[in-house]
């Protein structure tokens, strides 16, 4: 199945506490319908030193949020939008914008 939402996209947060921020989606995970956002959800983590690689405490990073919970935002009008699937003339499947009707994947 195709995603509307992909790895690198815009998006903007419609529910939670991080309601109204936007930022770019840095994994898709499909099985669990999460993503995980750059800057939105953060949570605070108890790290363990490692070695050499890393030094312990308290480190934060992006938690998953539910797909269902942030919108794609539009490269062409920047507004929050649905995606909508066609095809073009060559046959490739492409998304678009519900809003403005613009290509998404160029």
């Amino acid at each position: 199945m195709a995603r509307k939402i992909r790895k690198g996209d815009m998006v903007k947060v419609l529910s939670g506490k991080d309601k109204g921020k936007t930022g770019e989606v840095i994994t898709v995970i499909p099985k669990e319908d999460k993503v995980i956002v750059r800057g939105v959800n953060i949570v605070k983590r108890h790290q363990r030193p490692n070695a050499q690689m890393r030094q312990g405490g308290i480190i934060e990073k992006e938690a998953p949020i539910y797909v269902s919970k942030v919108a794609l935002v539009c490269p062409s009008c920047g507004n929050a939008t649905r995606v909508g699937f066609k095809f073009l003339e060559d046959g490739k499947k492409v998304r678009y914008c519900k809003k403005c009707g613009e290509v998404i994947d160029k």
